[in-house]
């Protein structure tokens, strides 16, 4: 028997969908599916919603890595010149979760989704993606040449290592992982030793602690900076280290990130002192669940030509509920708002979702990534921070569903 059914997917943070082409908010539908089915070919409904619903995999880590940006704006906006205006916002948080991954194809999907935010990748094949693939060729990432610790043990000693990176790299900027034996040691003794012959190259040198407590490296490596290199002050009364920084790379999460950046003001720092990098906690530490992204059946038309709105609706966890009904998304008051799409509340030329595949591929016209990372930026600064994003019309639905599926259950 043929069926055709609807299924939406709904999340409950806000995200950016390359589809929509625009950030998005709490509990609102990025994904309406109708699936046509018979026979053997009816199972691929359900194989259709869990290959769809992995789009929670780059939504997640876009809006993770936003998240991370709201904090360096803000500890910008307090410490630095410019404040979150300041060109150096785009290069605080690098991706360092390309050896991580399970593949590479997932250091793709994740890459590209932190590249909406950030310009600092080192997972290559992210970079080279976001490039050639969607921005025209037109670069979208950046780094810098730097060590890790096989480059750093390949030398006789830390201060050979160091001294060859000056002698390589010292013109520009670069970055020298510090901890390979002694880190303390490092600060204190190898990094005195090479400062004339680095302040002689007038590059930038920045200092990448690996281990430890990540607040207290830091705060060991920009003391070090003091002291070696001296430090300016800034309008805003914060010390700027000269021709240094510190980038940790350890143990980052945004909560860390945020501890890291009060500690480092605290102590009388400019938040440009110090950049991130987060690799595991990126692309690795999040799943389906971080921002509760599903796919659910919300309408059905039978083979008998029957139609009705269904949803999801467990007693043992009422908030796990699903929308019912076939919906479309516009802008009030430019908040995204879920509707019915039957209600006439959304013309076509106002809904938000919009078609990329009727019985096979349909012609866009899609935004490079550059003015996609423009959009974005914009759209998440304009929205509240939340919002009711659920429309009357469609509050209503959900009530009259679940009172004639609460009926039947309990007839």
């Amino acid at each position: 028997m043929p069926s055709t059914n609807h299924f939406c997917s709904q999340l409950v943070h806000a995200v950016c969908d390359k589809a929509m082409q625009v950030v998005i908010a709490v509990c609102i539908v990025i994904l309406s599916l109708q699936i046509t089915a018979e026979d053997g070919y009816a199972p691929l409904c359900t194989f259709l919603e869990t290959i769809l619903t992995m789009l929670w995999y780059p939504t997640t880590v876009a809006t993770l890595s936003r998240r991370a940006r709201d904090r360096i704006e803000a500890a910008f906006d307090q410490s630095v010149e410019g404040g979150s205006s300041n060109p150096l916002v785009g290069t605080r948080l690098h991706d360092f979760g390309f050896r991580g991954c399970t593949c590479v194809e997932q250091s793709v999907l994740g890459g590209v989704a932190h590249l909406l935010n950030f310009d600092g990748s080192d997972t290559l094949s992210a970079a080279y993606y976001a490039q050639f693939h969607l921005n025209d060729g037109e670069p979208v990432a950046m780094s810098i040449p730097a060590t890790e610790h096989s480059v750093m043990t390949a030398w006789r000693t830390e201060r050979e290592a160091l001294e060859n990176m000056i002698e390589q790299f010292g013109t520009g900027i670069f970055a020298c992982v510090m901890d390979s034996y002694d880190y303390v040691e490092a600060l204190a003794e190898h990094l005195p030793a090479v400062a004339q012959k680095q302040v002689g190259k007038g590059g930038f040198l920045v200092l990448r602690p690996d281990s430890g407590d990540p607040v207290e490296a830091v705060l060991l490596a920009l003391e070090a900076a003091d002291r070696v290199f001296g430090v300016d002050l800034n309008s805003r009364g914060y010390k700027v280290p000269k021709g240094c920084g510190v980038i940790q790379g350890d143990g980052i999460s945004i909560e860390m990130l945020d501890n890291i950046l009060q500690a480092v003001m605290a102590k009388g720092y400019s938040a440009q002192a110090v950049a991130f990098g987060m690799g595991g906690g990126l692309l690795q530490r999040v799943n389906r669940d971080t921002m509760s992204f599903a796919t659910k059946l919300s309408h059905i038309v039978y083979a008998d030509g029957t139609e009705a709105d269904t949803m999801k609706l467990p007693k043992s966890d009422p908030l796990k509920y699903s929308l019912p009904g076939i919906m479309a998304v516009k802008s009030v008051k430019g908040i995204p708002t879920a509707f019915p799409a039957d209600n006439g509340h959304v013309s076509s030329e106002e809904n938000m979702l919009q078609v990329i595949w009727d019985n096979g591929p349909v012609e866009v016209e899609w935004k490079k990534f550059t003015e996609l990372r423009q959009d974005v930026d914009a759209q998440w600064q304009a929205l509240p921070k939340t919002a009711d994003v659920l429309s009357q019309p469609l509050k209503d639905k959900v009530k009259t569903v679940t009172a004639r599926l609460r009926a039947h259950q309990d007839a």
